[in-house]
Formats: C-alpha cells, sequence, structure tokens
C-alpha cells in the first residue's frame, strides 16, 4: 500500500495563499478607510477655517486642501472685500490658480475678469470674461458681469448683446439692466433692437419701467414695438401705460392706445369701442375693467358698488350703488375717463333709479374736464327718495382746450343737520354722443 505526499502539501499552499490575500484585502480595505477618514478630515479643517471668513483663515485652509480651487477663489474674495490695501497682484494670483485647478469653472473666469479690470489691464479682462461666457455661453450673471465691462470700456453694441442674454436667462435681472441701460444714456431705439427680447413679458417689463420713470416718448416707442410683435394683450397689462397718457394729456396717444387694446385683448371686448356713444360699457352689460377708458370703481367707506342683474332699465344689468346711513359721504369713486373733441357740443344721457335715498345731496352725474375743471364743470340735477327709472341729461360745448373729460357719479357732502346718506341708486344705459348740425341748448346743463 502507498502513500502521496504532494495532495496535502499542494492543500497548505494553497490554504497559506488564501490566509495572504485575505490579509492583503483587508489591509486595503483599512488603508482606504484611513485614506477616506484623513481626507474627511482635511476638508473639515479646511472647511472650518474657510467658514470663518478671514483672509488669514482662508490661507491656512488652503494648507490643508492645496487642490481645492474654491478656496482660492474664496479668499481672493476675502481680499477684495477686505480694507487692508490689499495687493491685486496677490489677488490675480489666486485667481489665477483658482482656474489653473478648475480651468472649466466659468465663475471662476468671470471673477478673474473683474480683477484684471481693477488692476488696469483691459485686454486681460476682456479675454477673461469671453472665456467665462465661452464656458457659460446663457448665463444672466456671466453676461451681467460682461455687459457691465462693455458698459464701462464704451462698446456699447457688445453690452447690449450680453445684457439681452442675461434678460432672456434671468426675468428677475430686469429692473437692474433696464435701469443700468438708461443711466450708461444709451440710444432708445438701440435698447428695443439690440437688448429687448422680443416677448410680450419682457416688452410689457419694459414698458411699466419707463412709465414710471414718465418716460413717456420712450414708453411710446416701446408700445409701437409691443403692437408690431403681434402679441395679444390683456387690458390690465397696460392700465399703467393707459394712465400715464391720461396724465400727460396725450389723448390721440390714448385713444390709439385703448383701441389697440380692445382689438388684441382676449377678453373680446372689441364691441366697446367708441361708435357713437363715447361711454364704455355704458351699460355694464361687461365685467368693468377698473382701468383704461373703462368704468372705475374706486372703494370707500360706507358705500358698496356691484353689477345687479335683477333690476336693469337696458340689457340685463345695471350698476347698483348702496349707501349704508353711517357716513356723510363725499363721493366721486364710480367714474369714466372719455375722449372729447374740442369746441364741440355733446349729450349725456344716464338712466337712473333710486330706493330711499336720503339727505338734500344726493347722488348725481358730473362732467368735468379730466385736467382742468375750470374748462368744463356740468352736472346733472341730483336723485333722491324713491323713483323708478328714469332718465338724466346734459348737453354742453367743450371750450377750446378740452381733449379729455371724466364722467363721475358724485355726492358732494350734506351741509344739514341729518346728514348721513343711506339708500339705493341704479345707473344704466349712460351714452354721451356728440350732437353735430344742431344749436346747443345752454339750458341743457346745469353749471356746478
Amino acid at each position: 500500500m502507498s502513500f502521496s505526499t504532494t495532495q496535502p502539501v499542494a492543500e497548505r499552499r494553497t490554504q497559506t495563499e488564501r490566509r495572504w490575500g485575505y490579509l492583503i484585502f483587508r489591509a486595503g480595505i483599512s488603508l482606504a478607510l484611513l485614506y477616506s477618514i484623513y481626507l474627511v478630515t482635511v476638508q473639515a479643517i479646511a472647511g472650518w477655517h474657510l467658514n470663518r471668513g478671514s483672509p488669514e483663515e482662508i490661507r491656512k485652509a488652503t494648507e490643508w486642501d492645496p487642490d481645492n480651487a474654491e478656496l482660492y477663489a474664496a479668499r481672493a474674495r476675502s481680499l477684495q472685500l477686505s480694507f487692508d490695501g490689499t495687493d491685486v497682484n496677490q489677488v490675480l494670483g489666486l485667481y489665477e490658480t483658482a482656474t489653473r485647478l478648475s480651468p472649466n469653472r466659468a465663475q471662476y473666469w468671470a471673477e478673474f475678469g473683474g480683477s484684471y479690470e481693477l488692476a488696469g489691464r483691459a485686454e486681460e479682462a476682456r479675454r477673461a470674461y469671453a472665456r467665462a461666457q465661452d464656458l457659460f455661453p446663457n448665463s444672466p450673471q456671466i453676461n451681467w458681469k460682461l455687459g457691465n465691462f462693455y458698459i464701462r470700456a464704451g462698446k456699447t453694441h457688445e453690452a447690449l448683446s450680453a445684457f439681452h442674454k442675461t434678460l432672456l436667462g434671468d426675468p428677475q435681472m430686469r429692473a437692474p439692466v433696464f435701469d443700468l441701460a438708461q443711466r450708461a444714456g444709451i440710444d432708445q431705439l438701440d435698447i428695443l433692437r439690440e437688448m429687448i427680447p422680443a416677448d410680450t413679458a419682457s416688452l410689457l417689463a419694459y414698458l411699466d419701467f419707463l412709465v414710471a420713470r414718465e418716460r413717456l416718448d420712450e414708453a411710446s416707442q416701446t408700445w409701437a414695438r409691443l403692437l408690431r410683435s403681434g402679441a395679444r394683450i390683456g387690458p390690465q397689462a397696460v392700465f399703467p401705460y393707459l394712465d400715464a397718457l391720461i396724465r400727460h394729456d396725450r389723448v390721440e396717444e390714448l385713444e390709439a392706445a385703448w383701441a389697440a387694446v380692445l382689438e388684441r385683448s382676449h377678453s373680446g371686448l372689441r364691441h366697446r369701442s367708441f361708435d357713437p356713444n363715447r361711454i364704455t360699457n355704458g351699460s355694464f352689460e361687461d365685467d368693468i375693467l377698473a382701468g383704461g377708458l373703462d368704468w372705475r370703481v374706486l372703494p370707500t367707506e360706507g358705500v358698496i358698488v356691484d353689477v345687479d342683474s335683477r333690476a336693469f332699465f337696458d340689457g340685463v344689468r345695471s350698476l347698483r350703488i348702496r349707501f349704508d346711513g353711517k357716513h356723510n359721504v363725499s363721493y366721486s369713486h364710480v367714474l369714466q375717463y372719455v375722449p372729447v373733441k374740442p369746441n364741440s357740443v355733446y349729450r349725456f344721457i344716464g338712466y337712473v333709479r333710486a330706493q330711499g335715498l336720503t339727505t338734500d345731496s344726493g347722488p348725481r352725474f358730473q362732467i368735468c374736464d379730466a385736467k382742468d375743471a375750470s374748462r368744463l364743470s356740468v352736472e346733472s340735477e341730483p336723485v333722491t327718495g324713491t323713483r323708478n327709472w328714469s332718465p338724466r341729461q346734459l348737453e354742453f360745448r367743450t371750450g377750446p382746450e378740452t381733449r379729455l373729460a371724466v364722467v363721475r357719479v358724485a355726492r358732494p357732502p350734506s351741509r344739514m343737520f341729518d346728514n348721513r346718506i343711506s339708500g339705493t341708486l341704479w345707473i344704466d344705459r349712460v351714452s354721451l354722443i356728440a350732437v353735430e348740425g344742431q344749436a346747443w341748448k345752454a339750458s341743457a346743463a346745469m353749471p356746478r
């Protein structure tokens, strides 16, 4: 009988190799874990120094984590904000390191460009800004910085192109971009052609910006650009512009803009145009727009105004005004601006109904020149008590300067002891029509 020694030796060798392999694996895992702990510790210490914020603390952070580009950029920013007479070359060196460690980070290149500009090195600044834009061509922040650089360098068209991208990318930047372009004295037509995006929201935002600064000539050019775009425009969106035209007595532009709003509105308002009745929505069949050349109802204590679909003279609705009996109201809060022609005769008719209107001073219609009541001011008889539908009529001639009138429902305060007005007034079928070829009846207008 024979025995072989080869098999036990081979088995022992295999077992030894397995043990060594296991030990090496364990050692590798341990080293990897230790290295991970080291990295986490280093980054934590660097982060602790970074969060302390001072240039010296951030310098210590770079010693712990020397390959972290953000630490060099952060130190450069901190140095620029310090009041210690920072060496601009030191800042440039830090940004150079940051861009070397992270060459595809657009923000570092943009900040590098700003530092070059502070150092008076315009060409290097331009190249750094251009590199930032190449890396992130549509970044609003990058293009904002680049546009500012071009403004300072006197390169208007390049600045407008950069600002255009800023506006496309971030609507929140509209106000600072618009403001900078205006302060830089850039031609309005260049701004419209090259900077303002063609979308309706951007054009309306720029229109509002100009209106808020009372730059009506530029606003009119922007409005014309908006109309050429063919956009649908809700009337409320352009009320600030229309109100500015009213304030500045630009009546022809006001009429044209109102007609365009009615034509382009989503709301089906085309039938509100003037012909021949100058009053918009005189029978209150449509919702009150509360702006432009439609009715405006201003809230005030002691008075409730709404549309009534149960009591009407014409159509299926009227306007109801209710006085609560607790106040001696000075009321002129239902009104409409109405374009008129100078030296022309007009006939006004408004139908009214009343229930329990108290005091000697009842509501009435007033028509005045919108800019100067001394040019035109007439009013109807006051409405008191209870009465069924009846017309209130005025006939008047405009003067040579009157081109915009305001029609109001008004109630002057009573001077009587019992002066707190209560009751309800309804109005309907309100019209203002030019009277051509007829003699003017002066007695039809009651002066205020």
